[in-house]
């Protein structure tokens, strides 16, 4: 049976990486990583006979038929495991980790179904599939016969890999090019590794810590003030922003327009994809723009904590925390104190990564998910059965129905898309696919070859250019609106989509910011790094200045201030988390830390590998001391005292 598996996971590793080359297009080629991915299989397996055996020989002793039915069904799971994980892989390019625990079953299952793979036709043919393999494993090992001399020579061969395998590990491809790693790596290893991890190792305890001072390369200088707090602090957050905006009369509006998976890699000017987003594109000449801008985290579920309150990440994301969050303020809730009123919009679940009860906490007035729209708006189309809800243009315009046609308060309103999201099926597909070729040839400039290439994401890059038309039709129709010449509109990404392939580890967070409004005075483009940890701080002290609203004493943010400078530079510190329990990626002024490697940021927060062991070892202990203060937030719930309020 282990001959026939080792077989089937052969074929697995030529299958997997005929699909990656198929749908991706990468910068190498087959043979580049089959040698090493196969040494990596081979490494992994032979450690899984090896507990294999253990069980077998201990079951057998009680009865060898019981023993080879549940041999059987073992490697029945691994075989089944191993084809679920390339599958997720070979749509992502991200190999499963740990993040798989970190999600509730309700949010998995919406996940998995909005992938598309749950189909009649998939699970019929998955039975049948798993039903052949267990005939294979069970009659294929009566029909090998071996003699001896034969089992003798693998057993050989089997230890000097062993042996060789323990001394000299295939070390493969480095993190530096993380595409090419990520396809050599045996990915139910990398599962059982990371899940080992979580459950025996878990980080969910700290150490007695002292507060670092926040260093002199920093924009805004901390003072922590009660190590039972570890996050909050005074700091004299300088107003930026008031240079590039006439004086205000009265409180403006704040509008944020949250765009799903929208990357710097693919938008705006100078990206390296070039741009499918023409409409952003125009209006970043009549705006402030952060050419280099990231997220705090890879995926959605930090967009809100991030944007509204530069808040720690606990275990698996601040959400996770619900409904029991750590008593803090956050944008929302200070503006909230200050008279405004706030709605938020949505075309998906609202519960989906808790954002309702996050929402809930900061009281907002309105929240308006896929629950509260008419039979006039049709849902994204899907062949599954299963949609996410509402695409963008419909989002836009139920929001917009249901705004009154003019306030007494000032408001804040949050629009998130989500139609660029996998699995990317995009409304009127007859309408975007020649818009989408046409912007290919004639606006990029593309040759037929390079052409075919990018249709190899075709579904990907129409729902960007959709998404792209969605704010175009907003924007128009919202500046129609009394409240348009009093508002300023904040419009970013939650993160960079991983299915085309990326270019470094710090891309995933490379994201557009753009800050629009007829207040400005003038247009500007900044080349300082900042990110979203930097919004709340800076518009508070903006409002601040401009109209005296009120501000807590005493704060958590761990931002800095927006980096208004024209030349690059970079002073900023803070943690970047990839996915939920994957807290690995630290970033302070223009050294970059992913998985224990220093990397040194430049020009479009392009990184390259550095020798520099004074910072690394500056940079571990930095990062080091904010998963300890994250942990204490874990275990103590002690962010912000109540009587702050």
């Amino acid at each position: 049976m282990a001959l026939i598996f080792s077989g089937i996971m052969f074929l697995l590793r030529v299958l997997e990486l005929y699909m990656v080359f198929d749908q991706h297009v990468l910068e190498f080629s087959f043979g580049d990583v089959f040698f090493t991915g196969l040494l990596k299989d081979i490494n992994w397996l032979l450690y899984f006979f090896g507990l294999l055996m253990i069980g077998y020989l201990l079951m057998s002793l009680i009865s060898v038929k019981i023993a080879r039915v549940s041999l059987m069904m073992v490697f029945l799971i691994a075989i089944f495991l191993q084809i679920s994980l390339i599958m997720y892989f070979v749509k992502t390019l991200l190999p499963l980790g740990s993040d798989l625990f970190a999600y509730s079953y309700e949010d998995l299952m919406i996940t998995v179904q909005g992938s598309g793979v749950l189909t009649p036709s998939i699970l019929v043919a998955g039975s049948i599939g798993i039903l052949l393999i267990a005939a294979i494993l069970w009659f294929g090992a009566t029909i090998i016969k071996l003699n001896l001399k034969t089992y003798l020579w693998m057993t050989g061969i089997g230890l000097i890999l062993i042996i060789t395998f323990v001394i000299f590990p295939p070390a493969g491809s480095t993190g530096m090019d993380e595409n090419k790693f990520n396809i050599e790596t045996n990915k139910t290893n990398f599962l059982v590794q990371q899940s080992f991890t979580y459950f025996m190792y878990s980080d969910d305890f700290y150490f007695d810590f002292y507060l670092r001072p926040s260093g002199n390369d920093l924009t805004v200088q901390k003072e922590f003030p009660d190590d039972n707090y570890p996050f909050l602090h005074t700091a004299n957050y300088p107003d930026v922003l008031s240079p590039y905006f006439d004086s205000l009369e009265r409180k403006p509006d704040v509008v944020f327009i949250l765009i799903e998976s929208l990357g710097r890699a693919y938008s705006g000017q100078g990206a390296y994809l070039g741009s499918f987003t023409p409409y952003l594109d125009s209006l970043a000449n009549y705006s402030l723009v952060w050419d280099n801008a990231v997220s705090s985290t890879g995926r959605t579920f930090g967009l809100l904590p991030g944007v509204f309150g530069g808040l720690p990440f606990g275990q698996n994301g601040f959400l996770e925390f619900s409904p029991d969050f750590p008593h803090h303020d956050s944008f929302l809730s200070v503006l909230k104190n200050n008279n405004y009123e706030i709605d938020f919009f949505i075309g998906s679940d609202k519960n989906f990564d808790n954002e309702g009860d996050f929402l809930n906490y900061q009281n907002v007035d309105v929240i308006v998910d896929q629950r509260d729209y008419g039979p006039q708006y049709q849902k994204t189309p899907t062949s599954t059965g299963f949609s996410w809800g509402y695409p963008d243009k419909n989002m836009f315009s139920n929001g917009l129905d249901k705004l009154p046609p003019s306030d007494t308060l000032p408001q804040i309103r949050i629009f998130q898309t989500q139609t660029s999201h996998d699995p990317y099926i995009v409304p009127n597909p007859e309408y975007y696919e020649p818009k989408l070729r046409d912007h290919l040839r004639n606006t990029l400039g593309f040759d037929e070859s390079k052409v075919n290439d990018y249709l190899s994401y075709e579904d990907i890059y129409m729902t960007i250019l959709y998404a792209d038309d969605a704010v175009k039709e907003f924007m128009d129709a919202y500046s129609k609106r009394p409240e348009f010449e009093n508002t300023i509109f904040i419009i970013t990404g939650d993160h960079r989509l991983p299915e085309v392939p990326m270019s470094s580890r710090l891309d995933r967070f490379h994201v557009p910011l753009i800050i629009y409004s007829p207040l400005l005075n003038r247009s500007a483009r900044f080349k300082g790094v900042t990110s979203h940890f930097e919004i709340t701080p800076s518009l508070l002290s903006f409002l601040n200045k401009q109209v005296d609203i009120s501000l807590p004493e005493e704060v958590t943010w761990q931002g800095q201030v927006f980096d208004t400078t024209r030349l690059f530079q970079s002073k900023i510190a803070m943690p970047l988390m990839r996915n939920k329990n994957q807290l690995v990626d630290y970033i302070h002024g223009e050294y970059f830390l992913s998985d224990g490697q220093l990397f040194l940021v430049g020009e479009n927060l392009n990184i390259d590998p550095i020798n520099d062991p004074d910072n690394l070892t500056r940079m571990i202990g930095e990062f080091e001391e904010f998963k300890n203060r994250n942990n204490y937030i874990i275990q103590t719930h002690k962010l912000l005292p109540e009587e702050q309020d």
